[in-house]
């Protein structure tokens, strides 16, 4: 079941957007020491996008983390509530799908099925009804699961955007739209700058006396953000300052594990923040132990996520950033995330 609600203020998709900008994703599994701002990172991502040789790519990514992470790539921690499970389904090489599990009747829904085998065996060990796919984005490594969890399920229906080509999609949501799954109610909230139909899902804990949950996609990570493939730094900080507006007591449930390197490159931006110095040294342990390290809260990344401290000066003055008479604060905003950005990015290759 769904129901539309009127859209609040929301920035729109840029017209032209599959024009791509500078940078390219972060594809799990390539190799690194490129540099993802040439031209050829751009085709590369063309590629892997929009043609069948990036589901070959993705193909080949299932089977060789099979082959590597017989037992996924991180040690699972389930979440539960009165009423809820989420259970963090370690898939690929470093992404995440969830199964997020109405324990009362029994239904479920799964987000981001990367690898439909780690899909179905979680969805047999739990004893439970996929009834829905909720799809964060198009690409591969978020979406490639879809077709065969459909042969196998024949009632789940496949949710996400009609601006991204998500494969098998039976249900498009738009902004704020919202899809019951048993008693658990999520709402589908449009964050484009990774993808121009990026969209993230809320679950509602509210009726179970636990806090909202964030499943954000490429969208926001522990420490970091996705790539901007189809969107601006401005549409990127507007679908960021979306996700912050959920609240501080929020569940961070990020499609990758990346925090570890996310906290790292932090570090070396903000040299005296004692949060971020914490949490990388809680990091690090949990990744030495192969722990997963979602969720976080939403209040917690803004101690030490750079991409959503854009507004804070000691960040602006590391990066020697001032604002410019007359510059509007959130286009300051935007040109900090854009500087963030580009280091990352160089920080990634190198």
């Amino acid at each position: 079941q769904s129901s539309r609600q009127p859209a609040g203020p929301r920035a729109e998709p840029e017209p032209g957007s599959g024009g791509l900008p500078e940078g390219v994703e972060y594809i799990p599994t390539r190799k690194k020491g490129k540099n993802p701002m040439k031209p050829v990172g751009v085709a590369w991502y063309s590629l892997y996008a929009r043609t069948r040789l990036g589901y070959l790519f993705y193909q080949r990514q299932v089977k060789k983390a099979r082959e590597r992470y017989p037992h996924g790539h991180s040690t699972p921690q389930p979440c539960r509530f009165p009423g809820v499970k989420i259970l963090p389904i370690p898939v690929l090489s470093n992404n995440y799908s969830y199964l997020v599990i109405d324990t009362g009747s029994g239904q479920a829904a799964v987000v981001d099925p990367s690898d439909p085998l780690a899909v179905q065996a979680a969805v047999e060990e739990e004893g439970v009804m996929l009834e829905a796919i909720f799809c964060t984005h198009k690409h591969w490594d978020h979406s490639g699961g879809n077709a065969a969890l459909r042969q196998q399920h024949g009632s789940c229906k496949v949710y996400g955007s009609a601006l991204d080509a998500i494969p098998e999609l039976t249900n498009p949501l738009v902004d704020r739209e919202k899809v019951s799954v048993g008693c658990l109610t999520f709402e589908a909230l449009a964050t484009p700058g990774h993808t121009v139909g990026h969209m993230v899902y809320v679950l509602d804990g509210g009726p179970f006396g636990g806090p909202p949950c964030l499943f954000s996609g490429d969208l926001l990570f522990l420490a970091g953000c996705g790539e901007l493939f189809e969107g601006s730094p401005e549409t990127m900080l507007a679908s960021l300052d979306v996700a912050v507006g959920l609240g501080e007591d929020t569940l961070l449930w990020p499609g990758h594990e990346y925090a570890l390197e996310c906290l790292t490159f932090a570090s070396l931006l903000e040299l005296d923040n004692p949060a971020l110095e914490q949490k990388l040294q809680w990091a690090t342990q949990q990744r030495q132990e192969k722990r997963s390290t979602c969720p976080s809260t939403l209040g917690e990344e803004q101690t030490y996520n750079p991409f959503l401290r854009t507004h804070r000066p000691e960040l602006q003055a590391a990066l020697g950033l001032q604002r410019g008479g007359g510059e509007h604060p959130d286009a300051f905003r935007a040109r900090v995330l854009k500087e963030v950005r580009r280091r990352k990015d160089l920080y990634k290759a190198t």
